[in-house]
């Protein structure tokens, strides 16, 4: 299986509630993919984090292999979701990917 994992800062010009907004479509979003997708294990967006932090959006998925993310990150609806929901609201992006064992999710 393969992890996939996004932190993304979210534009400064966007007021607290338009963050809030922003945060909740990348979310239904990003998690609503799993149900039109196939090859995705696991998909969870985290809007809420520590003071500590220095992202505000994290999406931590699983795929069942490198394929299926692939065919997940060029896809109609995963392309639709970040040009609608994600890229227009976001000033930075770093992305992880890396292969786990079945029983190291």
């Amino acid at each position: 299986m393969v992890k996939h994992i996004i932190l993304w800062q979210l534009r400064e010009e966007l007021s607290a509630e338009e963050a809030l907004e922003v945060k909740k479509g990348m979310k239904e979003g990003l998690e609503n993919l799993k149900e039109v997708l196939p090859g995705i294990v696991e998909i969870h967006v985290q809007t809420d984090c520590l003071a500590s932090s220095n992202a505000d959006v994290m999406l931590d998925s699983t795929f069942e292999n490198e394929e299926a993310l692939k065919n997940y990150a060029v896809s109609k609806e995963h392309v639709a979701v970040a040009d609608e929901k994600v890229k227009p609201f976001t000033r930075t992006r770093v992305c992880m990917d890396y292969e786990i064992a079945d029983g190291d999710i």
